[in-house]
């Protein structure tokens, strides 16, 4: 009778996990498509304008959904991380990476923007105490040094630009402190509610770019518009709603060391898409960015203290002592008045030798 009940709830929990993966496959995969997007975009949209079309364009396909779903207002204590991911995520990090890309090449970009997985660990411990688990911290530094071999290998500069190694960094940090600030707005709202309004902020907040984003669009070819608009269909609407889907189920430390794969994924792309055949040390990177996203999504080892009370004893050992439970206090009875008769002593010793003692 009790399988009949724990069946089920393993199958669906075995059902959740296995859609938080494909949901994480399909994040990591379009948003690798995007660093090749960018590429073919960001030589006739400057940063500021490319960021706005994306963000609008993202706006109109997630607000379409939202009308679809009749996904209605979100609760005003979702507001604050909506807000702050907004600005910060959806504005701020797109621009300072479109720049940055333009300051120093990919190589470079890719290794100073991987530092983000590492601060939203670091800060998701400190401000939303999920703690820092072992293999977390381990799968960590085993990717960033994989997204470091990747960054060194494809870099091909000997003097790098420090304007874009710092817009980079300021990306790395606006990408972090927008997912430890979106956690918490998903306690509140659904999703597809998060990213819809976070991703309509981030274009309200980038509107000062408009006249940019006019003048870039009349005289940037078609496939550049088009990858522009890719840009806002896939990896920002798509991708960034099932990144809200798994960032709800999973803490944002391990969710965010998935984004490792990117790399890897972008070295793949780039061989296929554009003719870049990778180097080994290329490839060397790659495979350590996927061992320790392997690595981070191992559960630590947990000592329950059931597991130590069922293993037997060693022959010969001695048996514990059962627990003493501490005797109730003895509180003076009150003298109660009987109408029956007084057994003599002989009678009360054998009546009371025939009661059970109380256990």
């Amino acid at each position: 009778m009790e399988q009949r009940h724990v069946q089920p709830d393993t199958e669906r929990g075995d059902r959740r996990e296995w859609l938080t993966l494909a949901a994480a496959g399909v994040t990591v995969v379009l948003w690798a498509s995007a660093f090749v997007s960018i590429r073919s975009a960001g030589s006739s949209y400057s940063p500021g304008a490319l960021a706005l079309g994306r963000l609008l364009t993202g706006t109109l396909v997630l607000g379409v959904m939202c009308l679809v779903r009749r996904v209605g207002w979100p609760p005003r204590a979702a507001w604050p991380g909506i807000a702050c991911s907004g600005v910060l995520w959806f504005g701020m990090y797109m621009v300072a990476l479109n720049w940055g890309e333009r300051e120093v090449d990919a190589g470079t970009a890719a290794m100073v923007v991987n530092v983000g997985p590492v601060l939203v660990a670091l800060l998701s411990a400190r401000l939303l105490g999920e703690g820092l688990p072992r293999p977390l911290l381990v799968g960590i530094a085993v990717s960033f040094c994989g997204a470091v071999v990747v960054g060194l290998s494809s870099s091909g500069e000997t003097d790098v630009s420090a304007l874009g190694v710092l817009l980079c960094l300021v990306a790395a940090v606006t990408y972090a402190t927008g997912v430890v600030a979106q956690k918490p707005a998903l306690r509140h709202a659904g999703p597809l509610q998060v990213t819809f309004y976070g991703c309509a902020t981030g274009a309200v907040a980038c509107l000062p770019f408009t006249g940019a984003l006019i003048s870039d669009a009349a005289d940037a070819p078609a496939s550049a518009t088009l990858n522009m608009i890719y840009l806002g269909v896939f990896p920002t609407a798509l991708a960034f709603t099932t990144w809200a889907f798994v960032l709800s189920r999973m803490t944002a430390g391990r969710t965010g060391s998935t984004t490792y794969v990117v790399p890897a994924l972008v070295v793949l792309m780039s061989w296929l898409v554009l003719d870049e055949v990778p180097a080994p040390l290329t490839l060397l990177g790659g495979a350590l960015c996927l061992c320790g996203v392997a690595l981070s999504r191992r559960a630590p080892r947990t000592t329950s203290s059931r597991t130590v009370a069922a293993r037997p004893a060693a022959p010969g050992a001695a048996k514990p002592a059962a627990p003493v439970t501490p005797a109730a206090p003895v509180t003076p009875a009150e003298p109660v008045a009987s109408a029956e008769p007084v057994a003599p002593a002989g009678e009360r010793d054998a009546g009371s030798a025939a009661e059970p003692e109380p256990r």
